[in-house]
């Protein structure tokens, strides 16, 4: 026997009521009616893997409710912990390199004493002739030289310790990335509505492991004719009629989102949708039901235009 998937039904769903007339609306008041309607879901996801590797945790359980963010697997991640660990530290030496000038200032202060010795040694062969040889004057000179060549390395080597240090930084967002890459995390807040592996099981990247689906807002789903569709429906009220198990009539109110600006050459048909606020979850997908399109709430100008 061949199995249909959710999304298969709900697809199948719609492309019903899309060519029934009953998904027609008709005038009431100002607002439309719309017979037929199937309530889909907005967000959901299968969340894979990104890595190679064996399950080591699964944090959550089939119906659970999470929130965005929150971590729904692990794969082992001893490595990528010893890898973190590493970068942080050759990170926190660079920084400590880079911080310390003491060749750069003896440097300068070697500089400063050259420079004090040739000058005095230039003074003094000027008052007094030769009391200082030109072999000794050119020595001073070379010493002073050296000294700033010296400071210009100091400099030089502090700087690329600072590159180094931006470098080692760098690696400690890498092997953070590569921590992360071996937890999957919901996106979404959402209910678990499958776990597809189990701890210790091998997978590979692209391997689904936990599928979310988000139910706390829905969509509501509709053909209307475009005869009418007066004015621009988006973001005007609704409200969800759908019998539920022991409550029947249960009515949701949301908004419309999208009006597809394009009808069926066929029926004459456009499809619109509404986001539905569904709080405590008991609206579910697949389900179908009517809904009525609220007038529009009347602003300034058309107050004006009544008094």
């Amino acid at each position: 026997m061949r199995r249909f998937t959710a999304l298969a039904f709900i697809t199948a769903a719609i492309t019903t009521f899309a060519s029934s007339p009953a998904a027609s609306a008709t005038p009431a008041g100002g607002s439309l009616h719309v017979d037929s309607v199937v309530v889909t879901l907005i967000d959901q996801v299968d969340l894979s893997a990104r890595e190679a590797g064996p399950l080591e945790q699964i944090a959550v359980h089939e119906g659970q409710t999470v929130e965005s963010g929150a971590l729904l697997a692990r794969l082992d991640d001893t490595d990528a912990v010893l890898g973190l660990n590493k970068a942080k530290l050759e990170s926190q030496i660079a920084m400590k390199q880079a911080e310390d000038d003491v060749k750069l200032r003896f440097a300068k202060k070697s500089l400063d004493v050259a420079t004090a010795e040739e000058q005095r040694a230039i003074e003094s062969a000027e008052k007094f002739r030769k009391s200082v040889s030109q072999t000794e004057l050119d020595e001073l000179r070379l010493t002073k030289q050296k000294a700033a060549l010296e400071v210009e390395a100091a400099a030089e080597d502090q700087e690329i310790a600072r590159l180094t240090a931006k470098l080692k930084e760098n690696a400690v967002e890498t092997a953070n990335n590569n921590l992360a890459h071996r937890r999957i995390i919901a996106p979404l807040g959402g209910v678990v509505v499958q776990i597809k592996r189990q701890r210790g099981e091998w997978v590979q990247p692209g391997d689904v492991v936990v599928r979310v689906l988000r139910l706390d807002r829905l969509r509501a789903e509709a053909f209307i004719n475009a005869h009418e569709i007066g004015g621009d429906l988006v973001g005007r009220p609704v409200t969800l009629t759908v019998d539920l198990p022991g409550a029947a009539r249960s009515q949701f109110h949301g908004k419309i989102v999208f009006v597809n600006p394009e009808s069926n050459p066929v029926n004459g048909q456009s499809r619109v949708w509404a986001e539905i606020d569904n709080p405590q979850q008991i609206l579910r997908p697949g389900l179908s039901g009517s809904m009525i399109i609220e007038e529009a709430p009347a602003t300034a100008d058309t107050r004006g235009a009544r008094n």
